[in-house]
């Protein structure tokens, strides 16, 4: 039979009791018919091991001496977790099977040994991968590969590390054409998106679907304070005690939060209500690999109650004895939630446990919204885009580090992966000319001539130095770097991330460290200001959110305009929408509403678009500038993921000229060129299209000496080739990644069509959550919290109090 075990593997699965589950058995069916294979399986399914069955089955049968599968991850812990769940059966079996992982912390002996003699199984990244394929002897490495198995495809499929990969197997498909290709994932709303991404030439019909069997229904509940839910936050803080009482009531928790910043605070707070003193550790990307390694080994060996985590546990080690998860926040998307579920009861036939702490009212909403997006098995969508340029020429480059090539077969290669199908024989030759010249305005400099056209027709690298430089700074992860903040005579008044600093122009104003500051200019690592008697026009620096997902926006708006669900809400949250029904006006789905109202002197306006606060970020800078033109002196504005508020001195009489379309045209395109946003996406793609070095052999550069190399090239080519390549792939960049602004247009088309303005005489009890927000930069840190909950009472009575 097509799904039938060896003895070896059999007798494995009887020892335990276990039987194959039909997910697995089809799985080894697919791949003894040749053919490609996606596996969507809920967490606990046995996913890997359905991945992996095929492998051990062939290698069982028909042993060979070589590299037999690939197995890749998009993080280094999974694959060393996978590794060590994998050696297990295999000593248990007693089977001749190496398995080994390569990754960057892999000590260079090893790697150059793996080279010459591969490990049967070999797990790693698709940078990793990427590199493995500019060694000359990468053809005769792959030659045998029989399999590659993509794990949680869904975490970098329609990302640049997804373009990567996508190429990487495109290479590896000419090495060995008969490789077949596996992916896996628990959380994937598009399954024909992903065949077609992980088929040759986009080929869905050569990919078979094998769905896993359906697990038990979560059990998610939705955690209320003893008294009421907050107007304002977004963490959830204010039930600490109550966390740490449900972390009593369990053998393991894992509290999910979503910012690295937000979980040092969450766990803080643990620790203050931890009476019985139960052991509690943190783990996030900013903490030191070994420190993270010592927590994961804790919660391995049991050692812990619980762990106060992001999302470098997302798609992380599995610990079958965690039998709760806890988010902090609202989850911001149904497919992040159920990622995070899984890790609680990571079997099958068990239900997984999940708690929501919402952070205020809206975020109860969302809070409902994803957990009736869970029950109906809703995920939220998957975007594919045209694969990006700057990774194309990283990925032509390590090609050629191999060996000389010709033009047309490479980019015959490179279309056969789904996100360059469309790419354009001019623009390939663009690239290939960029690599060959650095462009233009570059050609004249020796050091961006990387390869040539040889007389036998073949493009071949320049020198060796440039082999050795690809290797050393390929990657397709940019590390942000921060600015100092400090005044013009030196005093430095501490650091913000670049990306803020990004979207700051000369005149902007900002808190930082309990001053208003106004931007003098930004120069090289320095972000230099002046103290300001201006209020401040930005309202936040630093730090990065998950956008709101559009399905659960979706829902929230179907919330508030559906009244036969508000009977399911708390009796303050139902109390707050029954006021604003009969104050204002509630939003329909569609519909644009915005409120204009005076406040202590101020004319304020909120939009409530749920385009998530990303999107808001930017149309807040674009609004205020078009409200300066227009003559009503903006002061600010603030925004979350359900809202905008923008405020100034004079009254806003017509919200719809601030929203018109060509606001996209004119000072969208202006505030990008003006501020450093391009600068920052430049500095990105230029070091993952090669144009700038992080590392020279033996010593790393500085973040301002990588920023000061890329500044001085971007200012080159805006000044003399402002159509070079990587400037417009960094105008992409720009518009698509940091600015959302697909959704912006979607929100601007709305206004022009369905906007909806109420004129009021005070706050609405739907401003309120966002106007607190206002607050939150005007108060050191010290007496922050409590002034927060005056100015939230203060708000909330105005708003709450009806006329008579």
């Amino acid at each position: 039979m097509s799904d039938s075990l060896p003895a070896p593997l059999a007798q494995w699965f009887a020892a335990r009791g276990w039987t194959p589950r039909r997910h697995q058995r089809e799985m080894l069916a697919v791949a003894r018919q040749g053919r490609h294979a996606l596996l969507v399986a809920t967490t606990g399914a046995g996913k890997t091991l359905a991945g992996f069955l095929p492998t051990l089955t062939d290698l069982i049968e028909t042993p060979v001496d070589g590299l037999h599968t690939l197995y890749i991850s998009p993080l280094k812990a999974l694959a060393v977790d996978v590794q060590r769940n994998l050696l297990a059966p295999i000593e248990e079996m007693a089977l001749p099977i190496r398995v080994e992982t390569r990754t960057g912390d892999t000590p260079s002996d090893r790697k150059a040994r793996q080279r010459s003699r591969p490990p049967h199984i070999l797990l790693t990244t698709p940078e990793s991968l990427s590199l493995l394929l500019s060694y000359p002897d990468s053809a005769t490495m792959f030659a045998g590969l029989r399999s590659i198995v993509i794990d949680e495809v869904h975490a970098f499929a329609t990302d640049k590390r997804g373009d990567l990969l996508s190429l990487c197997l495109a290479r590896l498909q000419r090495f060995a054409p008969a490789l077949r290709r596996v992916a896996l994932s628990a959380t994937v709303a598009d399954a024909d998106g992903y065949r077609a991404w992980l088929a040759p030439d986009g080929d869905i019909d050569t990919v078979a679907l094998v769905q896993g069997e359906p697990g038990a229904d979560p059990e998610i509940a939705i955690l209320l304070p003893h008294d009421r839910i907050p107007w304002s936050g977004h963490s959830g803080r204010y039930a600490a005690a109550q966390v740490m009482a449900e972390i009593e009531r369990n053998r393991t928790t894992i509290v999910f939060c979503n910012t690295r910043s937000l979980a040092e605070l969450i766990f803080q707070d643990l620790w203050k209500t931890n009476d019985r003193q139960l052991p509690i550790g943190v783990h996030h990307g900013s903490l030191d690999r070994e420190a993270r390694r010592k927590v994961e080994q804790a919660m391995a060996d049991g050692r812990l109650r619980a762990l106060v985590a992001t999302a470098s546990l997302d798609l992380g080690v599995d610990w079958g004895d965690v039998d709760c998860v806890i988010q902090m926040g609202a989850p911001k998307g149904s497919s992040r939630l159920l990622q995070r579920i899984g890790r609680a009861n990571h079997r099958l036939d068990e239900a997984s446990r999940a708690v929501l702490v919402p952070g205020n009212r809206f975020e109860f909403l969302e809070a409902q919204a994803a957990l009736d997006a869970v029950e109906a098995g809703e995920l939220d969508p998957d975007v594919f885009r045209p694969g990006a340029l700057d990774v194309l020429a990283q990925h032509l480059m390590a090609c050629a580090c191999a060996a000389p090539f010709a033009a047309q077969q490479m980019l015959d290669e490179v279309r056969s992966a789904l996100p360059y199908s469309a790419l354009e024989s001019d623009t390939f030759d663009r690239v290939l000319h960029y690599i060959a010249e650095g462009g233009y305005a570059l050609k004249a400099y020796d050091r961006f001539k990387r390869l040539r056209l040889g007389a036998d027709g073949l493009w071949q690298v320049t020198k060796p130095g440039f082999v050795a430089q690809h290797r050393l700074n390929a990657g397709i992860i940019v590390d942000a770097t921060t600015l100092d903040v400090r005044f013009k005579n030196g005093r430095r008044l501490g650091t913000v991330e670049e990306y803020f600093a990004s979207t700051l122009s000369p005149g902007d104003t900002f808190f930082f460290s309990g001053l208003s500051l106004e931007v003098e200019k930004i120069e090289l690592n320095d972000l230099v200001v002046r103290a300001t008697s201006r209020p401040a026009r930005v309202p936040t620096y630093g730090g990065s959110r998950m956008a709101l997902s559009t399905n659960l926006a979706d829902r929230v708006r179907g919330f508030l305009d559906d009244r036969s669900q508000w009977a399911r809400f708390p009796d303050d949250v139902r109390e707050w929408l029954e006021y604003q029904a009969r104050r204002s006006v509630l939003p329909k789905p569609g519909e644009l509403l915005v409120e204009t109202f005076p406040r202590e002197g101020r004319h304020y306006m909120v939009a409530y678009s749920f385009e998530g606060w990303n999107a808001h970020q930017s149309l807040g800078m674009l609004v205020t500038r078009r409200m300066e033109a227009m003559g009503l002196n903006p002061v600010g504005f603030v925004s979350n993921d359900y809202a905008l508020a923008c405020y100034g001195l004079e009254p806003i009489t017509d919200p719809q000229a601030l929203f018109s379309p060509d606001i996209l045209e004119h000072e969208f395109v202006d505030w990008v060129q003006q501020s450093a946003l391009l600068k920052r996406a430049f500095r990105e793609v230029a070091v993952i299209g090669g144009l700038v070095e992080r590392q020279h052999p033996g010593k790393r550069k500085t973040g301002k000496q990588v920023t000061f190399s890329t500044d001085l090239i971007y200012d080159v080519l805006r000044k003399y080739e402002p159509g070079h390549l990587l400037l417009e792939a960094a105008w992409q960049d720009a518009r698509a990644r940091m600015t959302d602004v697909g959704r912006l247009a979607v929100l601007l088309e709305t206004a022009q069509g369905r906007m909806r303005h109420v004129t009021l005489d005070r706050v609405s009890p739907l401003a309120v959550p966002v106007l607190v927000l206002i607050g939150r930069e005007r108060v050191t840190q010290g007496s922050a919290d409590d002034a927060l909950l005056i100015e939230a009472e203060a708000l909330a009575s105005e708003a709450m109090t009806l006329d008579p």
